[in-house]
């Protein structure tokens, strides 16, 4: 037993959490789990503290693949030598988030090549936690595409490489488990979906757990081995229950009714993924499995739709992962009796919204945001190969991505080992002009490095009027819409986003660079309209918020206002004429921007022109708003710098 790892056991609360991560224990090939929730909420305990109860495994000491006694992998020379297996502890691979794909999935053994030539495997990361858990820390700051080959061989078992030469595959059976917090944004749901099951985790709201927490923590910070001890019981009993669990787990007999009723359940949620149904179908072999029952029961499916569909249901980019729990308890209670014919009725007579009846006074009012339509793109040519892991912007010699060739560098930081052993091994054959038999020489004229393309994120500022003039006719509602429209783009292509809002007597950050498009969309729900236009204030609050932010990601700004400027920075100074200087600025600094020109009716003032003409960024109606005129624009206007 490990006394440094908080035992399992012993954590407070956190039922779903704890039951998801047996869940996967028992049965491996559900997937993994992902836990969401706020930092300080045991997410990263509860992982660590698994693999101190699962049962230990027999394996052979040196095994790089952690084969099992007599399944030998083809490419262990340990196993092969006929070393005796010993009872070792389940291995706990945590996959740090810079880590490349050749140290995940496994590459060409440079030693073994240098020294005679020949082909060998250098085992990754998968291969260690083979039998065991790999562990991810912030999984949605992971490189989408190793996020994809990960949950691929989570779900098969089988790590296939071929790379640097070598085409071969090894067991890698293992316990994925995954943690986020909200607020670095969210996996798309393409990736969600991959996911055998997901936890939402929150911090406890009752003081005396949240003290129980507290009390216990610190006791096992002051003396590790003596908490470990008073724990030692429950930990072994449900080191046994896994144990059973996992013996039984073959056995456990899941009828046709119910996997009739786990597809009715994925349909009655609007769920898409067949995924859904046979991760339900094995979460629920593996609950009965838990309570050492070999039938799975409606209660089985029950918690198991808890873990399985919230994430996967269809819904828009914004709209947060749940479950009615009422329409789950109707869906799994036995049908009732038809009602007497004379109780017959039409059923509900329909949800009513009440109409709005806005007041006069159009200061402080919250509106709705319209129906979104097709998200926009925005397309948006990158400065260079710099920023974070995105899927904007098409990037030449990046320094991840995908490697598309190899090419000759003396100076090569990164190395593209096949095509550097080639090159030594076509320039000087093994053992030849008196060098050993058996050695490869490798030059500086042979170093080649890999020329890769990604892509990367943008930062998106959008600087909102929300002015009393946005109140008139409602315009306020499509322009929340709009917003939402582009924060979808946003969503989708994993960007930044900051949302400056004006309105009263001055602008307001409503929300800082952050991952989360979710909360620039809550922020922008529950924005007010009303009161005055502080438009210089905006657009130096902007150029402040793209100052702190500089270095970091290439930026744009979109903008939607009608442009009528009434309130100065200076005092007695003119709105207009600042707001114009203001833009020549951020004109000189080549941030790419974009107005949306909010104004409408039959008088005209045309100021968001000017403004636009100011900026040197194109202008839209806010009419005209549509994902072809858009992706046109902020190409135009990025190729004409």
């Amino acid at each position: 037993m490990t006394t440094t790892v908080f035992p399992f056991d012993a954590i407070v609360g956190q039922r779903q959490l704890r039951d998801a991560l047996l869940l996967c224990a028992v049965d491996p090939s559900i997937g993994g789990v992902l836990v969401r929730g706020d930092k300080g909420t045991a997410k990263s305990t509860a992982a660590r503290a698994l693999a101190d109860v699962l049962p230990a495994i027999d394996r052979t000491p040196g095994c790089a693949f952690n084969c099992a006694p007599g399944q030998p992998c083809e490419q262990c020379a340990t196993c092969g030598d006929g070393g005796a297996p010993q009872a070792s502890a389940v291995p706990f691979v945590t996959l740090p988030l810079g880590a490349t794909e050749d140290r995940v999935l496994g590459s060409l053994d440079i030693a073994t090549a240098l020294q005679g030539g020949r082909r060998a495997f250098q085992p990754g990361l998968l291969a260690g936690a083979h039998r065991g858990i790999l562990y991810i820390d912030e999984v949605n700051l992971l490189a989408d595409h190793l996020v994809d080959v990960l949950l691929d061989v989570a779900t098969s078992g089988v790590n296939s490489v071929q790379r640097d030469g070598l085409a071969l595959s090894h067991p890698a059976r293992f316990t994925l488990v995954g943690t986020m917090n909200l607020e670095e944004g969210d996996l798309r749901p393409q990736l969600l979906d991959r996911f055998g099951l997901m936890v939402e985790v929150t911090a406890p709201r009752e003081k005396a757990e949240r003290s129980e927490v507290v009390r216990r923590r610190i006791a096992f910070e002051a003396d590790p081995a003596a908490f470990h001890a008073a724990w030692h019981g429950a930990q072994q009993a449900l080191r046994e229950r896994l144990a059973t669990a996992q013996r039984l787990l073959p056995d456990v007999q899941l009828d046709d009714a119910m996997l009739d009723l786990i597809s009715h359940l994925c349909c009655e949620f609007d769920v898409a993924s067949l995924r859904a149904d046979i991760v339900m179908h094995k979460a629920a072999r593996a609950m009965a499995a838990l309570d050492h029952r070999t039938r799975v029961t409606p209660d089985d499916l029950r918690s198991a739709a808890q873990l399985v569909l919230p994430h996967r249901r269809r819904r828009k980019p914004f709209e947060q992962p749940g479950l009615d729990q009422s329409r789950l308890d109707e869906l799994l209670a036995p049908p009732p009796p038809p009602p007497p014919a004379e109780e017959q009725g039409d059923g509900d007579a329909g949800e009513e919204q009440a109409p709005e009846t806005p007041g006069d006074d159009a200061a402080g009012q919250v509106f709705a945001a319209a129906a979104a339509g097709a998200a926009p793109e925005l397309r948006v040519e990158a400065a260079g190969g710099q920023g974070e892991s995105g899927r904007r912007n098409a990037v030449a010699n990046a320094a991840r991505g995908q490697a598309l060739r190899a090419v000759p560098d003396r100076e090569a930081t990164s190395i593209a080992i096949g095509a550097t052993l080639r090159s030594a091994a076509l320039r000087q054959p093994a053992g030849g002009d008196g060098i050993p038999h058996g050695t490869l020489q490798v030059t500086r004229a042979d170093l080649h490095r890999p020329v890769r393309v990604g892509t990367n994120a943008n930062l998106i500022l959008f600087v909102v009027d929300a002015s009393g003039s946005m109140a008139a006719q409602r315009r306020m509602e499509a322009l929340k819409g709009a917003v939402l429209d582009l924060l979808t783009d946003a969503y989708q292509r994993r960007d930044e986003v900051a949302v400056v809002a004006f309105r009263g007597e001055g602008a307001e950050l409503l929300l800082a660079p952050t991952r989360s498009v979710e909360r620039a969309e809550a922020a922008l729900r529950e924005l007010p309209t009303g009161g005055r236009t502080p438009l210089p204030h905006a657009l130096q609050l902007a150029m402040e918020t793209l100052a702190r932010a500089a270095g970091m990601l290439p930026p744009l700004l979109v903008l939607l206002t009608d442009g009528r400027a009434n309130v100065p920075v200076q005092a007695g100074g003119d709105p207009w004429r600042e707001t114009l200087a203001l833009a020549a600025q951020l004109a000189e600094r080549r941030v790419p921007a974009l107005v949306i020109d909010t104004e409408n009716g039959y008088l005209r003032l045309g100021r968001a022109a000017q403004l636009a003409q100011a900026l040197g960024a194109e202008c839209l109606a806010l009419e005209q708003l549509n994902g072809d005129k858009l992706a046109l624009t902020i190409r135009a206007r990025l190729s004409a710098n």
